[in-house]
């Protein structure tokens, strides 16, 4: 059985850093690509970075490069989203998410979902 478990979220002031992390488990994690999603209040699911199965190829959203990274340890299964300089329309619910394909900003490709972490960014 293939888990996802994100954990990291909560509340920060605006400006502040957050890291989050997922950490999988019930697939060969180092074979999946693996990427961060987001989702705020009335708003459609959206892209925020993935990274490749090696790690060594990352992408980000336009709204949060610069400020946001993305990492993965395949030895511990993990994959972390490092955000700094966090905004209120950072406010969301974070999702990671895995696929066996290359990682793309289409959320259809990913096979497994995580429950997700809210995090809210206070002005």
């Amino acid at each position: 059985q293939v888990q996802l478990v994100e954990s990291g979220g909560g509340l920060v002031q605006a400006g502040g850093s957050l890291r989050l992390s997922c950490a999988a488990s019930g697939l060969t994690f180092r074979t999946y690509a693996m990427a961060w999603f987001r989702q705020a209040p009335g708003k459609e699911r959206e892209f925020v970075g993935g990274i490749s199965w090696t790690g060594y190829n990352t992408n980000y959203a336009d709204s949060v490069k610069g400020r946001f990274t993305i990492s993965r340890d395949n030895a511990r299964n993990t994959v972390y989203l490092q955000m700094n300089s966090l905004k209120p329309e950072d406010t969301a619910v974070y999702y990671c998410a895995a696929t066996r394909t290359r990682f793309a900003s289409i959320s259809g490709v990913y096979d497994y979902w995580g429950q997700g972490t809210q995090v809210t960014v206070s002005s």
